[in-house]
C-alpha cells in the first residue's frame, strides 16, 4: 500500500501518549471497522495472496481491525489495538535496491506446474500481518519480536515497515529482503515521518547484537551485510538507508516530499525547508527518520498532517492559480485512501481505557477523525456495518462522498469541511473527557460502548449536516446552470 506513517513519542506529545498512525491508501479499498473476540479469531490463517497456512497460538486477545469490506484479495485488517492496550499498523510499504533482493529474495508464491505438481506458497504480506501479531503481544518490543519470527520462518513478499505502540514505547520495524529485518525504539521526544520508503537512518549494531534497548535486528545481520557488500558507508558511519534502501528519482516524486512537508511543519524554527539555501528540500535524500518537533504534537496535528496536500507552498493542488508546481508531488492526503488510525495510548487514565483509536475513512483532506474505545464487544453498525453499495447510513460511505462533492469546488467547498472537521474533533474530546470521567469514578468499563454509541450518533449528526452543506454548493456549481439574466 503506498501509505504514510507518523509516530510520536512519549515525550513529544502533548499528554505523554504514544501515537501511531498511518493512512492505508490502497485502490480505493472500501474499510470498516470491528471487534474480533477471542472466540472469532481462527485457529489456521491461510492467505489469499501467497496461500500460506499457518496455525495461529490459541490464547488470542479481543483487538480491533479495520479490514476490507470485498474479501477478494483477503482481510487486511490494517490497525488496531489489543487488549492488553498494544497498538500495530501494518504496513507501510517501503523501498529496497537490487543488491538487497537478489541476496534474499522475496519469497513469492509459485502456481501449480500443472500435471500434479505442487504449487509453492509464498511469505507473509500485509494483507496477513496484523491478524497473525496483534491478537498475541503484551508490549511492542514483543510485536516486533513476534513478527520478526514469523518473517525468518515465512519470509514475506514485499518490503514493508510496520509500528507498535503501548503506554510507554513506540517500535518501527523494516523487512530487508525475503526474510531480514531492523527494528529501532522510537526516541520518546521524537516523532518519526515514514513516506514509503526506508526511513531509518542511523542504528547501533552494538546495541542489537548487545543489551538490545532500543535496537533489534536479525541474528546475521551483520554477516548479511558483509558476504554481499552491502555497505555504501564512508567513515564508519552506520545508515540503514543507505544499506538497504533506494535512491530513485521516483523518490524524488513520490517519497521525499511528503517527509519534507512533514519535518517543515513539525520543525518551522529549528531547520530550514524553504529557499535555495534550505537545509532540506523536497526532493533531498537526507531528510532525517525522526525529529525532534518544535512543539508537543497533539492528536488535531497527526491529523491535520496526514490530510496535507502541501498547503502554503507552490506544489497544493488545490492552488487558486497555476504556480507551474501545482500537482508536482503526490500528496499526503490522496484521494484513494481508505482508512486513517491513530492508535492512541495513553498513561493519564485507567488501565481498562488507556487505548484510543482515532478512526476516519478515504480522503483525509475532506473527512474528520473520530475518537473510539477499542476495549468493547462491539463497536456501533456506523463504523462495523458497511457494504459495497454507498449509503449514508456509515461513516466510510458519507466520509467519501464529502471528499467526491467537496474536491470540484474546493474553494467554495472547504470552509464546510473545516467547520465539521473542527466539529468532529470538539465534540469528540468533549464526549471521551465525559465517559473518561464516568468510567475512572464508577469503575464501570461496560460504558465504553455506551460512549461509543454516542461517539457515533454524534459523527451521523455533523457528516450529515456537512453533506447538506457540500452538496448544496456542489449543485450550485453544476456546468448546466443557467438564469435568465445570462442573455
Amino acid at each position: 500500500m503506498s501509505c504514510t506513517t507518523l509516530l510520536v513519542g512519549k515525550r513529544a506529545s502533548n499528554d505523554a501518549s504514544t501515537m501511531i498512525a498511518r493512512t492505508d491508501d490502497g485502490h480505493f479499498d472500501v474499510k470498516k471497522m470491528v471487534v474480533v473476540e477471542p472466540r472469532r479469531q481462527m485457529k489456521k490463517y491461510k492467505s489469499v495472496i501467497s496461500h500460506l497456512e499457518i496455525e495461529l497460538p490459541k490464547d488470542p486477545m479481543r483487538y480491533t481491525a479495520c479490514p476490507s469490506v470485498d474479501k477478494k484479495r483477503g482481510i487486511w485488517a490494517a490497525t488496531g489495538i489489543n487488549a492488553a492496550n498494544v497498538g500495530m499498523t501494518a504496513t507501510e510499504t517501503i523501498t529496497s535496491n537490487p543488491r538487497v533482493l537478489s541476496a534474499d529474495p522475496m519469497v513469492e508464491y509459485q502456481k501449480s506446474k500443472g500435471r500434479g505438481g505442487p504449487e509453492v506458497p509464498g511469505g507473509i504480506g500485509e494483507e496477513d500481518i496484523v491478524i497473525l501479531v496483534l491478537p498475541y503481544i503484551h508490549t511492542a518490543r514483543e510485536g516486533v519480536l513476534r513478527l520478526a519470527e514469523l518473517l525468518e520462518r515465512y519470509g514475506t513478499y514485499e518490503s514493508n515497515g510496520i509500528a507498535f505502540n503501548d503506554e510507554n514505547e513506540c517500535w518501527w520495524m523494516e523487512t530487508i529482503g525475503g526474510h531480514h529485518w531492523i527494528a529501532r525504539r522510537v526516541p520518546d521526544d521524537a516523532v518519526v515521518l515514514a513516506p514509503n520508503q526506508f526511513g531509518m537512518d542511523a542504528f547501533d549494531l552494538d546495541d542489537a547484537f548487545g543489551a538490545q534497548k532500543e535496537h533489534l535486528c536479525s541474528a546475521d545481520l551483520r554477516e548479511f551485510i558483509e558476504k554481499y557488500h552491502l555497505d555504501l558507508n564512508q567513515n564508519g558511519r552506520f545508515n540503514p538507508r543507505d544499506v538497504f534502501g533506494s535512491r530513485r528519482n521516483m523518490d524524488h516524486i513520490y517519497n521525499t516530499p511528503r517527509a519534507w512537508y512533514l519535518g517543515r511543519w513539525l520543525c518551522p524554527y529549528s531547520h530550514s525547508w524553504d529557499g535555495p539555501n534550505a537545509e532540506f528540500g523536497p526532493e533531498s535524500d537526507n531528510i532525517p527518520w525522526c525529529l525532534v518537533p518544535d512543539r508537543k504534537v497533539a492528536v488535531e496535528d497527526v491529523k491535520s498532517l496526514l490530510s496535507s496536500h502541501y498547503q502554503g507552498t507552490p506544489y497544493d493542488p488545490y492552488n487558486g492559480h497555476d504556480t507551474g508546481l501545482r500537482g508536482k508531488y503526490r500528496s499526503i492526503g490522496i484521494n484513494r485512501t481508505g482508512v486513517t488510525s491513530i492508535c492512541q495510548i495513553r498513561s493519564d487514565v485507567p488501565e481498562p481505557i488507556r487505548g484510543l483509536e482515532w478512526i476516519t475513512f478515504a480522503s483525509n483532506a475532506f473527512n474528520a477523525a473520530l475518537p473510539v474505545y477499542p476495549n468493547v464487544p462491539k463497536l456501533p453498525d456506523y463504523l462495523s456495518e458497511v457494504t459495497l453499495d454507498v449509503s449514508t447510513e456509515n461513516f466510510y460511505w458519507g466520509s467519501c462522498l464529502l471528499g467526491a462533492l467537496a474536491d470540484p469546488n474546493y474553494a467554495t467547498s472547504i470552509q464546510f469541511i473545516e467547520r465539521y472537521q473542527a466539529a468532529m474533533l470538539t465534540k469528540g474530546r468533549q464526549l471521551v473527557l465525559e465517559y473518561d470521567k464516568k468510567m475512572a469514578e464508577s469503575g464501570d468499563w461496560s460504558l465504553a460502548a455506551e460512549a461509543n454509541e454516542a461517539l457515533c450518533r454524534m459523527a451521523k449528526e455533523q457528516t450529515t449536516q456537512a453533506l447538506n452543506q457540500v452538496l448544496h454548493d456542489a449543485c450550485t456549481h453544476m456546468k448546466n446552470g443557467f438564469n435568465r439574466a445570462d442573455n
